[in-house]
């Protein structure tokens, strides 16, 4: 199977897929040097670099000449402009019977404008449904994080883009890596952590 994941980040859905099914090849694609730099060295140390090629490229521009099994764009549906551009954006790059793993943020309770300003317009869980539905997708499987999930997911962007930068101080992207870390884990808590929900879901057409 060939597998491609739009706004990969660290690549950890790729990789772990890889390790699982020796004959898969994945394409990972996504704007973050530093996010890539660390998924290039774990794919490394895990020997799965030569199963994986990564892009370092928005992941809208992405183009390639073969189709793949299973489309994968989790917490990036911003770089299609929401969850409908990613959706029509999936569909150009799916083979016929193939899989679309999509995760977005739908709001738990009402926003406060502040958090509406750093996570865009979201609508709340059926609403997210129904959007996907009118859309010719079909949902196979659906997973809604918990809290303790959400809050470790954030820690752990954060604590590793961190950390990743106090380990290579001499890096170009070092003072990047260490603002875009720092200024993402006060947005979390101080704006969305309260009313944010994150669906995945496995879709067909």
């Amino acid at each position: 199977p060939r597998l491609l994941d739009l706004g990969c980040g660290q690549a950890e859905w790729l990789l772990r897929a890889l390790a699982a099914h020796p004959t898969a090849t994945a394409d990972g694609v996504d704007l973050s040097g530093p996010a890539l730099a660390l998924a290039r060295a774990s794919a490394e140390a895990r020997g799965l670099a030569g199963r994986l090629a990564l892009h370092h490229r928005p992941a809208a521009e992405h183009t390639a000449p073969y189709p793949y099994d299973l489309v994968l764009s989790v917490g990036a549906t911003h770089a299609f402009g929401g969850l409908q551009g990613t959706l029509d954006a999936a569909a150009r790059h799916l083979a016929p019977g193939g899989y679309l793993l999509v995760g977005e943020g739908y709001w738990e309770h009402p926003p406060a404008p502040a958090a509406v300003e750093v996570m865009g317009e979201l609508a709340d869980l059926p609403g997210t449904l129904d959007l996907v539905t009118r859309a010719g997708w079909t949902p196979v499987y659906g997973h809604l994080s918990t809290r303790e999930e959400l809050d470790d997911y954030e820690w752990s962007w954060s604590g590793s883009l961190a950390a990743w930068a106090l380990d290579h101080p001499e890096h170009p992207d070092h003072a990047e890596a260490l603002a875009v870390a720092a200024e993402h884990r006060t947005e979390w808590l101080t704006t969305y952590r309260p009313t944010w929900g994150f669906a995945t879901l496995l879709l067909r057409r």
